[in-house]
């Protein structure tokens, strides 16, 4: 900006010094040389002064010469009278004069254009001049909210991580027992191969009796190893689109190897048809199903398939069905004494979701509320057969403010809520009648969930997510103790 501002001064200098010489050598040249100028402030003329030559009709009159609010030079002149002498060298030289004057007033004009585009040229670059400081100040305070956001972000992954460290310090221990149990094997084969060079050295009774505990170790490794506590779940697949708000989808997990049918039920009440999909293949891309009439309606979503026997709650009461898929016959039927039913003590969603059967590596359970209990939740272990309630658990957990409920390894997993936001963050193991708040947040991709169960062969949630069926893989910490084998 300093070149065109550099240019302003120089043409405000020399039009100056223009205007000061016009006041002081036009008077001179013309014969004035007493005549007085003045303006008034502003820029405006003072016509009340003016010295009246001795001859008035052979001189010129000047009255005031001023400069305006641009910055040109204003005269006020009046010719004398034109006389017979009007062609002397006095007027020769005024003209001459007054041809000076008009070509410096063109050489000002020029001047005064050229100081007008550079103003503009200025102003212009001013314009620019402060959008760039706007877009600095603008980059700069963005910059400012990125790396407070990346600290904020970084913070919430370490105060994730942090609970994490007093189960890998259990891992390192589950470590050393496995290394154990790694040695412990290579002795075993070195002996046997050793006897196999020398039978009759070794005592075979001692060493099938370590070979046999071995393996009785081993064996109970690998079924603690099935276990875990819950510390994430994956994001949502979608499997299928279909049917209505409410529903429940699942597999049997204690379905014989090459069975791999998907079981479907639409609605949460006043219906009794269940549809039988081949493979999960078949229900992906096919509609193509085999229906099953039950026979009564049921009610919620809490229906499970275990074992080639669907168990569900009866419409509007307290009783579950263990209804045979292949036989289509009931097989058993019994009532959970106390629990409420028809929307008492419903999950947060309502649907007659008072009776929620479920299943994990464990066997098969109840959860439900009781008056008895203050409309918390109650969760009951039921013998798959008979359906005898084999123990109960009583938490204070209020069920109408549960979004959704799963078990897992024995441990009853809540929700906050079915819609928006979701995590779990309640847990009560039923192996130590304990709770805990925990937070595990998940994605609730279709903003309303109203089934959600665990199934313990494939390690996923099954979930019916406002008329989408989609899976959740979860991520299980095993912990393995050396006084427990």
């Amino acid at each position: 900006m300093s070149v065109p501002l550099l240019k302003i001064g120089v043409v405000l200098s020399t039009m100056a010094m223009i205007t000061n010489w016009m006041s002081q050598t036009l008077p001179s040249l013309v014969g004035l040389n007493t005549t007085k100028l003045s303006a008034a402030s502003g820029g405006t003329l003072d016509r009340s002064t003016g010295v009246l030559p001795t001859n008035p009709e052979e001189s010129w009159q000047v009255y005031s010469s001023a400069q305006d609010s641009e910055g040109r030079c204003i005269c006020t002149v009046v010719a004398p009278q034109q006389t017979m002498c009007s062609r002397d060298a006095r007027t020769k030289q005024l003209r001459q004069l007054l041809e000076k004057v008009q070509n410096m007033s063109q050489s000002i004009e020029v001047l005064d254009r050229r100081t007008q585009r550079d103003l503009q040229y200025v102003e212009k670059m001013e314009n620019q001049m402060k959008g760039l400081e706007s877009k600095f100040r603008q980059v700069e305070e963005s910059h400012r909210q990125h790396l407070a956001r990346q600290f904020k972000a970084i913070k919430a992954k370490m105060d994730e991580l942090r609970p994490l460290i007093p189960v890998l310090e259990e891992y390192k221990a589950d470590a050393k027992l496995v290394l154990q149990f790694k040695e412990e094997v290579q002795n075993l084969t070195s002996v046997l191969n050793e006897l196999q060079e020398e039978i009759g050295a070794y005592d075979y009774d001692e060493l099938q009796s370590r070979v046999s505990n071995l393996e009785e170790r081993l064996r109970a490794c690998m079924q603690k190893l099935a276990c875990g506590k819950l510390t994430g779940i994956s994001d949502p697949v979608t499997i299928k689109t279909s049917g209505s708000r409410f529903g429940s989808w699942m597999t049997d997990p204690l379905a014989p190897e090459g069975d791999n049918r998907v079981w479907y039920m639409d609605g949460y009440h006043n219906n009794r048809f269940v549809r039988e999909y081949k493979s999960m293949a078949d229900f992906m891309t096919t509609d193509n199903f085999t229906s099953h009439r039950l026979p009564h309606p049921w009610s919620g979503t809490g229906q499970v398939v275990y074992n080639g026997s669907i168990y569900f709650n009866k419409f509007q009461s307290h009783i579950v069905i263990r209804f045979d898929l292949k036989t289509e016959a009931i097989l058993k039927t019994r009532s959970l004494e106390y629990a409420g039913y028809n929307n008492m003590y419903h999950y947060a969603w309502g649907g007659h979701s008072d009776i929620d059967l479920m299943v994990d590596e464990n066997g098969l359970w109840a959860v439900y509320a009781t008056n008895q209990n203050a409309g918390n939740i109650v969760i009951s272990k039921l013998d798959p057969v008979s359906l005898q309630v084999l123990q109960t658990w009583n938490t204070s957990y209020p069920k109408r403010s549960a979004g959704e409920a799963f078990i897992i390894c024995g441990t009853l997993y809540v929700t906050n809520g079915y819609s928006g936001g979701t995590k779990v963050h309640y847990a009560y193991q039923t192996n130590a009648s304990t709770y805990e708040y925990i937070d595990i947040p998940f994605q609730n991709k279709y903003s309303h969930i109203s089934m959600l169960d665990y199934n313990p062969k494939d390690r996923a949630l099954y979930a019916w997510n406002n008329g989408h069926q989609i899976l959740y893989n979860v991520t299980l910490f095993h912990v393995i103790r050396s006084d427990e084998l």
